[in-house]
């Protein structure tokens, strides 16, 4: 269980910063109105996706065997749960798939336009959404 929540926590850096470079270069192509390239732009957009929901997998698996996920409600009850129990067993993986979906959402939508501009521009906001979200949920006091 320890190997599975310090890959998760590793792991969880690579994503971020990804993710943070995946926005930064929609950003910059959307306002930029630059040409949207397979060879740069699809590849980072398509990292980001995938090393997402790498980490999801892995933090599912987390939250079915750590004390901290799951075994905690069951444990406890929700009405049980202090707001850092709270954060780690509810919050953070709530938020987490909705900033997943997000993602996905913003992968799907832009390979069904033709126009660069456009396709930036859903990158931009959709992995964003999802970034901030995941921002949003991180149990700092926990993790650094």
């Amino acid at each position: 269980m320890e190997i599975v929540k310090n890959l998760h926590s590793y792991l969880a850096y690579l994503v971020l910063i990804i993710l943070i470079i995946a926005v930064v270069n929609a950003l910059i192509g959307w306002f930029g109105k630059k040409e949207f390239r397979f060879e740069k732009d699809l590849r980072i957009s398509l990292f980001a996706l995938i090393m997402s929901h790498i980490q999801l997998l892995v933090g599912l698996i987390l939250y079915f065997v750590s004390a901290n996920g799951f075994k905690a409600i069951q444990t406890l009850g929700m009405g049980g749960l202090n707001s850092a129990a709270r954060l780690l067993a509810v919050e953070h993986p709530f938020i987490n798939i909705i900033a997943i979906v997000l993602i996905t959402i913003g992968w799907s939508r832009h390979k069904k336009t033709e126009d660069a501009t456009l396709k930036f521009k859903r990158i931009a906001i959709f992995y964003g959404l999802g970034l901030l979200a995941i921002l949003s949920r991180i149990p700092w006091g926990q993790w650094l």
